[in-house]
């Protein structure tokens, strides 16, 4: 019978209503995985950074490759990652399309949240 907690203010439908809630973002990434295949039948490439608070891997299937970074860390980490195998694409980030300076042959830097997380679609540069 809490007011804040209880059910007449936390349920299905006020979930619905807040674009914010866990329900909306995890209704996000069961969207996203459905739409990128890659997440259920590509291969998986461990990256090792020398930050051994991120963990960072690859997937590749059919010509797709996906960049995912992810900080075990509460606090803010810097990260390093060798990507130059991509020279040449940009990584986007896949829930809001946003883009990244493009890869070099130089290690690739990355600043993340703490607890937080990146998942890059890695493209070709359009421009």
């Amino acid at each position: 019978m809490d007011p804040v907690h209880g059910f007449q203010a936390v349920n299905v439908e006020a979930q619905l209503r807040t674009p914010t809630s866990l329900l909306r973002w995890t209704q996000r990434f069961i969207a996203l995985r459905r739409q990128h295949r890659i997440f259920g039948l590509g291969t998986y490439e461990v990256l090792r950074p020398e930050n051994g608070r991120i963990f960072a891997h690859i997937r590749r299937y059919e010509g797709e490759a996906v960049l995912c970074v992810h900080n075990l860390a509460r606090s803010a980490q810097a990260v390093e990652l060798d990507l130059s195998e991509f020279e040449g694409l940009v990584p986007e980030e896949m829930l809001g399309k946003s883009r990244f300076p493009r890869i070099g042959k130089l290690p690739y830097l990355l600043t993340l949240a703490g607890r937080g997380f990146f998942w890059f679609q890695l493209v070709a540069d359009d421009a």
